[in-house]
């Protein structure tokens, strides 16, 4: 059985057991969190689509750890103006994984 779950304006197909870093969510470590916005469900070939989401379905998950991720370079340059400025960026990430889905 998997399901396709909408977070932080990204969509993941799950199955149960699966490990997924997701956008910063509101919930400490070892906290159960629910996913309600599921689009699709299977289940042994039975395929829900929902219009726009699957009534009644949701993927449940624990939290396994917050953290952030890899840093990310941005830097800048106008050739022949001496301008050089090179910034970095840490994104807030969400460990989490999956404990059930319910269709």
């Amino acid at each position: 059985m998997f399901a396709v779950i909408k977070t932080g304006g990204k969509q993941y197909k799950v199955t149960k057991d699966d490990i997924i870093i997701v956008e910063k969510l509101e919930a400490e470590t070892g906290n159960k969190v629910s996913f309600d916005h599921v689009l699709i469900t299977s289940n042994d070939g039975a395929v829900k689509v929902g219009e726009p989401l699957v009534k009644g379905a949701s993927v449940k998950a624990e939290v396994i750890e917050q953290r952030k991720a890899a840093k990310v370079l941005v830097f800048k340059k106008k050739r022949r103006q001496t301008y050089r400025r090179k910034r970095g960026h840490r994104q807030n990430e969400t460990v989490v994984k999956i404990t059930s889905i319910t269709a």
